[in-house]
């Protein structure tokens, strides 16, 4: 299926790029997110005609991602969670857990944004944390998983 692209994707291109699709990602993703059109005379004609605005849009979403990068930038996640006496976390600490930690600090983070190739984190420690702000801006945090306290 032939698309035509309302905002920069990584891995098929930018504003305004015309590119083939297998349809299903097409008809079940990028259209209905408002990420892509199908490639028609007519939506050619008024993605051409708002093109400058569409690319004004991507620059701005970049700036913010860009600036949410600098404000993370440096910083220490700490978090705590019960441990047994080896460090193994009784649970795990998910993408959920440390976008609530960075909106803690003030900067608003989707869980969809945190990556965590190996999982969640299930030991105590330092850990190094992905955060892909947008196609164009990644930073890197540190997340420090520190043992619960017990009183017994």
């Amino acid at each position: 299926m032939e698309i035509i692209l309302l905002e920069k994707i990584g891995h098929l291109g930018s504003v305004g790029d015309r590119v083939k699709v297998k349809s299903g990602y097409a008809r079940n993703y990028l259209i209905p997110k408002g990420k892509a059109t199908v490639a028609t005379a007519e939506n050619l004609a008024k993605i051409e005609a708002q093109r400058a605005a569409l690319e004004e849009r991507a620059e701005a979403e970049r700036k913010a991602a860009e600036q949410r990068a600098s404000q993370l930038a440096g910083k220490v996640l700490r978090l705590t969670a019960q441990a047994g006496t080896e460090g193994k976390l009784f649970g795990s600490i998910g993408t959920v857990d440390i976008a609530e930690a960075c909106a803690a600090l003030g900067v608003e983070v989707e869980r969809s944004e945190v990556r965590l190739p190996e999982g969640p984190i299930r030991v105590v420690g330092e850990h190094k944390v992905e955060l892909h702000l947008h196609t164009d801006v990644d930073t890197e945090i540190t997340v420090l998983v520190e043992a619960v306290e017990s009183d017994s």
